[in-house]
């Protein structure tokens, strides 16, 4: 029996409450699980955008405007949560009608002091990876069969004439490529508009004594991770040349 004092009993207490606020459509009974200082942070589950909003009266605006559609459910904590310096913290699941997420929530006498909702992936546009990646070829003899490297020549020389893409990115820096390597896996169309000659040369064309101020390990690239031996601290030239390799090789 999981003594209710333990952090993680409070994160999973606290869970539960506010699922079941939400479930009930008591917004503000939702709200009030927020400390008069706190913060939510949503990235895209709730609002579809980059919102943060303070306090148990933003907590209440948020929820009047995305309760009804995002029906959030399924609230259960990841792992074991910890106490430090005053605060209860862990990770979480969560889902909503339209897409799985994850969170981290941060209790201050038993109230959110800061919750952090995110989405992972949209329900039935789950990338293909894993067990459920692509064959990519079925074994035997098929005439006139393309290879890989004709399909893909093919669909670059269609895309843009006879094939229009759906979404048009706008910038091949480090967000842009990365931002259409995630569409390319979710198979959506789309084309990026870089005004330099090289996908990176938004770096490589800064000034000459550059470098990433954060250290590598808050840096790396979704699908694409520095090696091990990557510097701490990476000089623009090196990023440039990371961005380019990733925009050729996550296209395919």
């Amino acid at each position: 029996m999981v003594s209710k004092s333990t952090p993680s009993a409070q994160v999973e207490n606290w869970l539960a409450a506010f699922e079941q606020a939400m479930i009930s459509g008591h917004i503000h009974s939702a709200a009030a699980m927020f400390g008069a200082e706190s913060y939510w942070r949503d990235l895209v589950s709730f609002t579809w955008n980059i919102t943060t909003v303070e306090g148990p009266q933003g907590v209440a605006d948020l929820l009047q405007g995305t309760l009804a559609s995002t029906q959030p459910m399924g609230w259960l904590l990841e792992g074991e949560a910890i106490e430090a310096d005053g605060l209860v913290e862990g990770s979480f699941t969560f889902e909503t009608k339209l897409a799985r997420g994850r969170g981290y929530l941060r209790l201050q006498d038993g109230k959110a002091f800061t919750l952090l909702t995110s989405m992972v992936e949209l329900k039935d546009h789950e990338e293909k990876k894993g067990p459920q990646r692509v064959l990519g070829l079925v074994h035997g003899i098929v005439p006139g069969r393309s290879n890989w490297l004709e399909d893909k020549t093919r669909e670059e020389a269609e895309l843009g004439y006879t094939k229009q893409p759906y979404c048009v990115i706008v910038g091949g820096g480090q967000g842009g490529v990365m931002l259409g390597a995630r569409l390319k896996r979710l198979g959506v169309p789309t084309i990026i508009l870089e005004k330099n000659e090289r996908p990176g040369d938004s770096w490589r064309k800064r000034y000459r004594s550059l470098c990433l101020h954060d250290p590598v390990w808050y840096d790396h690239f979704p699908y694409l991770p520095f090696p091990d031996d990557w510097p701490i601290f990476a000089p623009k030239d090196k990023i440039g040349d990371w961005i380019g390799s990733a925009a050729t090789r996550l296209r395919s």
